[in-house]
């Protein structure tokens, strides 16, 4: 644990001496940030230099840090796991829909009615037979919202929201359009919200590269008025202030910091910082104001006096991606910027040095996002709730986003009708149990699935050339020394428990849009 931790945690623990009689029986209010492309070293109780993000800081310092804990390895399937407690191998669990959808209602091509039907008779029954996270909560009286990025695909119908527990829910549907930061509407409980002066059918998504010409398009604001993360947090107020009363459950899938990058200023914090090019001044701003909401939630949980009875949870959906990509600085498709070569993901792989990532955002790891190298699997897991979970802790247990359905079941006494893939935490949260974890872990990626146990043996399968990859993380952090030819048995024996994990077929590792993600819905308006 880090100096900078230690000193949070001190605080963390008058903090927690000070919320020790709340009555037992008192369901608690829960909080759940899921951050969009977050990648841990980005937060500066991970060693950040750049950024300093302290309201996230103080969830670590007054609660618990999981730092061994697997997402996605990217949004799609991240979201559909998280929500349904099962890992990103199966085949039956979840379909994923294509985003650009709800593009069309801006054309007056369709109704967002229609689309939403058009989804539903696409997607059948096959995303409403397993009990998701929302549902948990309803089951035990809460009232359910969730603010931010859409929940689930690339498109989800108003349906699904319901089927899936939300009581309430405000935000894009539409991942596509979930690619700006200026939508010209968003929905709310099945109803189209136009947002005044927003007027681009692109929601002001931008140019990834930075050129003087992206520069330009990036800071026109024609068109600009009102940014959606600033839409989310008044949402998200409000919510908070009209269930105040009862135990409520909100979830923010947040876009920040996902890119193109967009923001409406630079933050004072690095307008005359030397480090970084202007593109970078405004990832950071994006970071800094995830920050900064944050803050005005736990501010706002503390006015009402809720800030004792309300767990908080922060936690991102994969790791770390490159979205201020610049000539001479860091190229994307991502290289080694000292040769020029693109990294060909076996014998070289990204790291933060050869890239030129300033920020060091996969905290020393390899990979990005979409990767199955730690960089793009591992994400922050963080847990505070004052009375009940021991400030300044920090657990290495294996454990996964998935795990959060059970975990909230077992909290709430909730019994789930099916098997999850995830465990429940609440021993390692209450201290009951703190050797709870994961026999191992099951991820796909782009390339092929992932297995890690509890030991810290990796194996990773390259599924296209047949490769598998063994790696012992305790003593490898970034992941430079295949062990495969030296341990055989080893490889067979994870490559049993994987084959099994992904249905029988290694294929079912790879993820692969033509496989996984159904086609564009049509819209058959004459019916």
């Amino acid at each position: 644990m880090n100096n900078f931790f230690i000193a949070l945690a001190g605080v963390a623990g008058l903090a927690g001496c000070q919320a020790i009689d709340k009555p037992e029986n008192k369901l608690p209010n829960v909080v759940f940030i899921y951050a969009d492309d977050l990648g841990r070293g980005m937060l500066s109780y991970e060693g950040q230099q750049i950024v300093k993000t302290p309201n996230i800081d103080r969830i670590a310092a007054e609660g618990i840090r999981f730092s061994n804990v697997r997402g996605c390895m990217f949004c799609a399937p991240a979201r559909a796991s998280l929500l349904t407690g099962y890992h990103d191998c199966h085949t039956n669990k979840w379909q994923i829909t294509s985003g650009g959808a709800y593009k069309k209602v801006f054309d007056g091509e369709v109704t967002a009615d229609e689309i939403s039907q058009a989804l539903d008779k696409q997607v059948g029954n096959s995303n409403t037979s397993t009990t998701t996270l929302a549902e948990v909560f309803k089951k035990a009286g809460y009232t359910t919202g969730q603010v931010g990025k859409l929940e689930w695909g690339f498109s989800v119908s108003f349906e699904e929201m319901k089927q899936h527990g939300w009581d309430y829910y405000y935000g894009y549907l539409d991942h596509v359009m979930a690619h700006g930061f200026y939508p010209p509407y968003m929905f709310e409980n099945g109803q189209k919200i136009d947002i005044p002066g927003n007027t681009r059918k692109d929601c002001g998504k931008t140019i990834e590269r930075e050129t003087p010409k992206a520069y330009k398009e990036r800071w026109n604001m024609k068109g600009k008025s009102l940014y959606s993360q600033n839409l989310f947090l008044d949402k998200m107020l409000s919510f908070i202030r009209e269930n105040k009363d009862r135990p409520f459950f909100l979830y923010h899938p947040t876009q920040l910091p996902h890119g193109p990058v967009a923001i409406p200023e630079v933050h004072d914090d690095f307008k005359n910082d030397d480090r970084l090019t202007q593109i970078e001044k405004e990832y950071a701003s994006m970071v800094k104001m995830l920050d900064d909401h944050v803050g005005v939630i736990m501010q706002e949980l503390e006015k009402l006096g809720l800030e004792e009875n309300t767990m908080i949870i922060f936690s991102s959906d994969n790791g770390h991606e490159i979205y201020y990509s610049q000539e001479g600085r860091i190229l994307k498709p991502v290289r080694n910027m000292q040769t020029g070569e693109r990294f060909d993901n076996v014998t070289t792989k990204f790291y933060s040095e050869l890239g030129g990532d300033v920020f060091n955002g996969n905290d020393g790891m390899a990979g990005l996002k979409y990767d199955s190298w730690e960089g793009g699997l591992r994400v922050p897991l963080l847990v505070k709730w004052p009375g009940k979970i021991e400030g300044g802790q920090e657990a290495n247990n294996l454990v996964a986003n998935y795990d959060l359905v059970p975990t909230f079941a077992d909290l709430l006494g909730i019994e789930l009708e099916e098997s999850k893939d995830g465990i429940s935490i609440m021993p390692i949260l209450t201290g009951a149990d703190k050797t709870t974890e994961h026999d191992y872990t099951i991820n796909s990626s782009m390339y092929g699935g992932t297995i890690v146990t509890k030991e810290g043996w990796k194996l990773r399968n390259y599924y296209g050339k047949d490769i598998f990859q063994l790696y012992y993380l305790p003593d490898d952090y970034r992941e430079e020394n295949d062990l495969a030819a030296q341990f055989p048995e080893k490889v067979e024996e994870l490559k049993m428990i994987l084959t099994k994990e992904c249905n029988g077929d290694l294929a079912n590792g790879q993820f692969t849009y033509q496989k996984f993600v159904l086609p564009m819905v049509k819209i058959d308006t004459n019916e």
